[in-house]
């Protein structure tokens, strides 16, 4: 059942849910990286402002990753100075990610205060993604998270392929909860555990979370990063709200997929995840309409119509 004026499902909550989920919106980092042709540096700012108008609280706001490696977001050091006011008029959360020591002093520079490393569960995926082992790369961000920490930085360490490997298969829980133990061990304030491929199911996140919890990683610091290539992702997500996790990431429009592993799909896409947990009463600050129009306007800019089904339904777009 609608509420045809509002645009919004009826609310009926469930039991055992959290009364606030966080949002970690990554469109206009993770979700517009892959992207072939370049967008405009004043497009992205535009996105990034168009997304806080919108309520999210936190925007992941670009890498500060060499040109080579990610030619989209070369322009770092010119768009984060177009949004950093966002944090003085809005609060908003500015996240940036950065590979190493080089990265993190580009993003102190410009006056970032949220900083994420993004580390592998996987040999394969380390290799391919930093051309390291698991070991070399924990190993290389351990004095990014210590620098980054001495500056009073927020610290968020992303995991990628917590749950399948496209090269290795099914990863083993045990081996996810040792880097995501390290990450943790070297001061992360947060982890995003990461379904790079898509390929978890519910009672495999429980699972993880279980024994993460077990090694006395807390709930409060655990978020979650579903991909939607097997169309598991929200299911996923519900199961982490019941186990109580309250960090969800998502991609304005399902936009965003992975560089470097190419059987992942787009990210969960914001607006899926907002009518979902409007639908069970759970509060995310987010205004569905803004938010809407903000990814067919970005649709628009890209070409191409969005991912997203819920943008679809609200907007009418075939």
């Amino acid at each position: 059942m609608t509420t045809p004026e509002l645009g919004l499902p009826m609310a009926v909550p469930a039991e055992g849910l959290p009364a606030h989920v966080r949002i970690h919106e990554v469109g206009a980092r993770d979700g517009l990286q892959n992207e072939k042709a370049t967008v405009p540096t004043e497009t992205k700012a535009e996105f990034v402002r168009r997304l806080a108008d919108a309520g999210l609280g936190t925007i992941e706001a670009t890498s500060f990753v060499h040109p080579k490696w990610v030619p989209q977001l070369a322009d770092a050091e010119d768009l984060f100075p177009l949004v950093r006011d966002l944090s003085d008029l809005s609060g908003t959360a500015l996240p940036v990610l950065v590979p190493n020591e080089r990265g993190l002093d580009r993003a102190l520079a410009l006056g970032a205060t949220r900083i994420a490393v993004f580390a592998s569960a996987t040999e394969s995926f380390a290799k391919a993604n930093l051309n390291r082992t698991v070991d070399e790369a924990l190993a290389m961000f351990e004095p990014v998270v210590a620098r980054a920490k001495a500056q009073d930085a927020h610290v968020r360490g992303y995991l990628s392929m917590c749950f399948g490997d496209p090269w290795e298969g099914p990863v083993p829980v045990p081996q996810v909860v040792r880097v995501c133990r390290a990450l943790m061990d070297m001061g992360c304030d947060e982890l995003s555990l990461g379904d790079t491929i898509g390929v978890a199911t519910p009672g495999h996140v429980g699972r993880l979370l279980t024994a993460l919890n077990e090694q006395n990683i807390p709930t409060p610091s655990l978020g979650v990063h579903f991909h939607d290539t097997y169309g598991q992702a929200l299911s996923n997500t519900l199961a982490a709200l019941q186990h109580g996790v309250t960090t969800v990431d998502a991609s304005a429009g399902g936009l965003g997929g992975c560089p470097y592993a190419k059987s992942a799909t787009g990210n969960l896409a914001t607006e899926d995840l907002v009518w979902m947990l409007t639908g069970l009463g759970i509060d995310t600050g987010v205004d569905l309409d803004r938010l809407t129009a903000t990814s067919v306007w970005m649709a628009e800019q890209l070409g191409r119509p969005s991912p997203s089904r819920t943008v679809r339904a609200l907007s009418h777009q075939e």
